[in-house]
């Protein structure tokens, strides 16, 4: 890169920095130490491409659009979670209560048709929208919301634990459920 070039990306980033952050902090749900991590990630790309860039910010905000669903799709796979102080000790609590959590709730996804088992794993573990359910199904949204329905009420009474909130029910928090070695279409990443 030439030294114009140089200079022009260190004044960009002085002018939009901020900017810049404001959105990766929204993008990761308040996460300032992933926000710096993805907004650094979309400068160093943006960096290696400045010469050819027309408008440098609207290609920045599409690499931290980008990379933040690369991260979402990468964190289904991944059981850990970043913090800013580390705990003193373990946590407390049975670890026992989750795995029978679990195989319980296996267990119950079974018992389910595989219509239903196919929307409450499309829709509450890989957490798409109704619409895109509905679309891969080829059925109405509609259809959806009652499978869903239906399916959550059937769970609900196979596996009383789930509480009356479901699968993010009072007994089964997401991070415990979303534990069943679920993979969904293959693994990536």
């Amino acid at each position: 890169m030439k030294a114009s070039g140089h200079d022009e990306f260190r004044e960009f980033v002085a002018m939009r920095s901020t900017a810049l952050l404001r959105l990766a902090v929204l993008l990761t749900g308040g996460d300032r130490y992933a926000a710096e991590d993805l907004l650094q990630i979309a400068l160093m790309k943006a960096y290696g491409r400045w010469a050819s860039i027309e408008q440098p910010e609207a290609y920045v905000r599409q690499i931290l659009y980008r990379q933040q669903v690369n991260r979402w799709r990468l964190r289904r796979h991944r059981a850990e979670t970043t913090v800013p102080v580390l705990p003193d000790s373990a946590a407390e609590g049975d670890a026992g209560a989750g795995s029978e959590l679990r195989i319980a709730l296996w267990a119950a996804l079974r018992r389910l048709s595989k219509r239903q088992r196919t929307v409450v794993v499309l829709r509450y573990f890989e957490d798409l929208p109704e619409g895109e359910v509905a679309a891969l199904l080829g059925c109405p949204v509609g259809t959806v919301r009652s499978t869903a329905h239906r399916s959550l009420a059937k769970l609900r009474a196979l596996v009383p634990e789930l509480g009356p909130e479901g699968l993010v029910g009072a007994g089964a928090p997401v991070e415990q459920v979303t534990q069943l070695s679920y993979t969904p279409r293959g693994v990536r990443g």
